[in-house]
């Protein structure tokens, strides 16, 4: 088999699922995707679904349900109406009904509870799909040794199952809402104390921070002040979703320090969330990932 032939074919594909991503609120034909590989409209169905193992039709109304999914649960300013509108469903009822038949919850349930390990469940094969054929292009010269500055932060310890976070991240997200301190007012860090891959779902911790120049009283949301220790650190910017990101930490930890002749601090890795799913498309989330060294 030639390798580089089958890359290329890929690569075409990979085209395709970067378009749906950043045409979510379009009408994306078949005629028009089939364009974007630039394989025939007659074949472009067929070899989706063989490639991919799932229709393009369902490819594309799961990843708007992602979306919308990801609104509902962490932006609730936004109208349920205006992110069916924005879903492809011409009003609020055909985009319920769509909305329970593939998560099991309508919206309003989904809003005010999301149901989050079946959830996980129904997208399993879309996260598979994704780590597959979305990987990050990973190079030596792409790590940088920078000097992080100290940095207080509001934190919200997260212990548990990995699956279940999305409710206490939208705790956290209400509490900087009564604190005035958004995204665009304080950047959002996640400090990584266990590989989610090596630890049982119960024992698994993690800290979602936001930087603040003041102090944190106590409170009934259960956040506390910490400190991001200022110091030398080794960053790696990753570029798409979350589904991708345990390849970029590891090809921090198993290729660029063996070979970079640096010692780790005793920190644990943690991550800067610079561009956010659901504000811009899946794969142009940032995350710039950390590395504390001597």
């Amino acid at each position: 088999m030639n390798e580089s032939l089958v890359d290329t074919y890929h690569f075409r594909f990979r085209k395709v699922l970067e378009y749906v991503d950043t045409h979510l609120d379009d009408d994306l034909t078949v005629d028009c995707l089939s364009n974007v590989a630039a394989f025939s409209k007659h074949h472009f169905h067929r070899q989706f679904s063989e490639l991919f193992g799932i229709s393009v039709y369902k490819y594309i109304q799961l990843t708007r349900l992602k979306r919308a999914s990801y609104q509902l649960a962490f932006r609730s300013q936004m109208p349920i109406v205006d992110i069916a509108l924005a879903s492809g469903y011409e009003n609020h009822e055909s985009f319920s009904r769509a909305f329970k038949k593939s998560i099991r919850q309508t919206p309003s349930e989904f809003r005010e509870l999301p149901q989050w390990n079946p959830w996980h469940l129904i997208y399993q094969s879309v996260h598979n799909l994704r780590i597959k054929h979305m990987k990050s292009d990973h190079q030596q010269d792409r790590v940088k040794v920078i000097l992080f500055k100290e940095t207080k932060v509001a934190v919200f310890e997260y212990r548990g199952d990995p699956h279940s976070i999305g409710n206490s991240i939208r705790k956290f997200i209400e509490w900087r809402k009564q604190n005035h301190l958004s995204p665009q007012a304080s950047d959002t860090f996640n400090i990584l104390y266990d590989n989610p891959s090596e630890t049982s779902p119960e024992n698994f911790r993690l800290d979602i921070c936001a930087s603040t120049e003041r102090n944190v009283p106590e409170n009934s949301f259960g956040v506390v002040e910490k400190t991001i220790p200022g110091g030398r650190c080794a960053v790696l910017r990753h570029i798409g979703d979350d589904a991708n990101l345990s390849e970029s930490i590891t090809y921090l930890y198993a290729n660029w320090l063996p070979s970079s002749g640096e010692d780790l601090r005793d920190f644990p890795l943690f991550l800067q969330r610079v561009k956010f799913f659901p504000d811009v498309p899946e794969h142009e989330a940032i995350i710039d990932v950390f590395l504390p060294l001597k």
